[in-house]
């Protein structure tokens, strides 16, 4: 049985309907269905297979930039915008190293696609996730010092811990942070340099001193960031503006923070 424009993902889910009715006409109870709600039963479950199957399975077969790529789905070329975060373009300092480093990690690999939305220029916006479900792209790009966390439109529960790595790839002078004061790309454009010249120009320090707020835990003195999953437990009364400051306080980072911090 084929159904012309359903994935596999899809057509799974009608053939799973279909032995499930046939499974369940086995019931005495069963037996006095007429056929027409067997037939509501696999509509139904076809149109909600969409939202059970909705990461896609593509192959990457281009690099836009650090922040896009193209991938093959249903036998066409999609154009995929990370969610969320904002690399440097080709022109700017680390534009080309942040295109290296997505196209190393993803380029013609098979990644899991999370739709989230659809940009003005018809790209779907989403996360993408690689190494056999192990890695975030999203989050790599920020951990390397390659992208800035687009705090405008990252409004999901993750982002929050996007912004701790972001913190902490400061902290570490990683990519575009080993320069004095980088400013991301929506800064740039709203400043009027829209001349392909030079480079990453200034950016306050505050925005990101200013985003992350630690909390610790007076009983185990362990500190979590945001996104850490005991991060408003009862006991972490104690905030810190920055993890030096935590630490200075005689608190350290708690295991299970730091174990999602190189995770997600």
């Amino acid at each position: 049985m084929f159904f012309p424009g359903l994935n596999f993902c899809q057509h799974t889910a009608i053939l799973a309907s279909f032995f499930m009715v046939v499974t369940l006409e086995g019931c005495e109870s069963m037996k006095q269905y007429r056929a027409e709600k067997k037939i509501l039963l696999i509509l139904i479950l076809s149109f909600l297979s969409p939202v059970l199957c909705w990461a896609w399975q593509v192959k990457v077969v281009g690099i836009s930039d650090g922040d896009t790529i193209k991938v093959l789905y249903n036998g066409k070329q999609e154009k995929i915008r990370l969610y969320g975060i904002d690399c440097p373009e080709g022109f700017q300092d680390f534009g080309k190293k942040a295109k290296k480093f997505t196209s190393a990690a993803v380029f013609g690999k098979t990644v899991s696609v999370k739709p989230i939305d659809t940009d003005r220029y018809g790209r779907t916006v989403g996360i993408v996730i690689y190494a056999g479900g192990t890695m975030n792209l999203n989050a790599e790009l920020i951990r390397a010092g390659y992208a800035w966390v687009y705090l405008q439109y990252c409004k999901r529960p993750e982002c929050k811990m996007w912004e701790f790595i972001e913190v902490t790839a400061r902290d570490e002078k990683n990519g575009l942070w080993s320069m004095p004061n980088p400013v991301p790309l929506w800064e740039f454009r709203r400043n009027g340099n829209s001349s392909r010249a030079s480079t990453v120009v200034a950016e306050p320090k505050e925005r990101h001193q200013a985003s992350v707020v630690y909390h610790g835990n007076v009983s185990s003195h362990a500190y979590h960031a945001p996104g850490c999953r005991h991060y408003d437990c009862k006991n972490c009364t104690d905030v810190f503006q920055s993890k030096e400051e935590a630490e200075k306080a005689g608190y350290r980072a708690h295991r299970e923070c730091l174990i999602q911090g190189a995770t997600n």
